[in-house]
């Protein structure tokens, strides 16, 4: 099936930084019919109100960007919250689609869906070989379910459900709460509170070793169209740079874009979560897709996001 420029293409979660910047890829590759709801106007939580808007949407294509997400803190607190909220709006918006007819759709994942201890990089086969990283296990297992839902639903029914899973995603419209966010925001955040309060130092979670891969979210955004563009019927897909970097270097990138001039001290009493988690991005590669954004750059471009949005003081 090739999307036509005008057919229908409903973005779950338009308002996040995912769903904001497929909204943005969609827009800037001429897509004119972008469906979207807030959640006031729409809650996916509610089964009957998602299954009867997409069986009267129709729409011809699905983004599932829709979810609860935080960070280590957020997802170790809110367990119950990250398993049930996740669960629900995935079910409905991909048993909602499959009621209504509708044959193509992209689920949103994460790389947490992997064995917290697989070989590196994390290909998409080693999925459901060994145990989770216990910190995130509940979002983990309800992505796990959604993955498994939709391939499901293609062997049952011959839908057309891809699913993705990016890597640690970062950029505008991200979070910068301490207390939930992710590391990279959170770095940001604490940089430049720490640079504004002339503090000789700012304090990060954990020991600083463990190794992770970031990816900007414009870039994640344009590889959802791609394979949505390349016509693509069915599988798991990672998504992310091929490259990753310890977390203290990380913060010392940040610490050198938000022009902080003091020191990192690493709180070892935090958890540090998985000690490595690269994903093996061959298969996007060998169907012609791949990053484009460096790190610094992207970091660049999230810290004026930051100014803009968060930090104008």
């Amino acid at each position: 099936m090739t999307i036509e420029k005008n057919a229908k293409i409903y973005v779950a979660g338009h308002r996040g930084m995912v769903g904001s910047a497929i909204v943005r890829r969609l827009q800037a590759g001429g897509y004119t019919n972008l469906l979207t709801r807030t959640r006031h106007e729409l809650d996916l939580l509610c089964q009957g109100d998602t299954f009867d808007f997409l069986a009267a949407e129709k729409p011809a294509y699905i983004f599932m960007a829709a979810a609860h997400v935080g960070g280590i803190h957020a997802n170790n607190t809110y367990r119950a919250d990250f398993i049930y909220e996740n669960l629900t709006v995935q079910n409905n918006i991909i048993y909602g689609a499959l009621k209504a007819g509708i044959k193509d759709l992209c689920f949103l994942g994460s790389s947490c869906i992997y064995p917290r201890d697989c070989p590196q990089p994390i290909k998409e086969e080693f999925l459901l070989t060994g145990p989770l990283e216990q910190t995130n296990e509940p979002y983990a297992i309800a992505k796990i379910a959604g993955i498994k839902l939709c391939e499901s639903a293609n062997r049952q029914h011959g839908t057309r459900f891809v699913s993705v899973m990016p890597t640690n995603l970062y950029g505008p419209n991200d979070n910068y709460d301490l207390a939930n966010s992710h590391v990279l925001p959170a770095l940001i955040r604490k940089a430049h509170e720490a640079k504004n309060r002339g503090d000789a130092e700012y304090t990060v979670w954990g020991s600083g070793t463990p190794r992770r891969e970031f990816l900007y979210v414009d870039d994640m955004a344009d590889a959802c169209v791609f394979i949505m563009e390349k016509n693509i019927h069915d599988g798991l897909f990672n998504i992310g740079c091929g490259d990753d970097v310890t977390i203290r270097a990380l913060a010392e990138t940040v610490m050198d874009v938000v022009g902080f001039k003091g020191k990192i001290v690493f709180d070892s009493s935090k958890p540090d979560g998985t000690p490595r988690k690269l994903l093996d991005v061959t298969r996007m590669q060998q169907l012609g897709w791949q990053a484009r954004t460096p790190l610094r750059t992207g970091i660049e471009r999230a810290y004026a996001n930051f100014l803009e949005t968060v930090g104008r003081t």
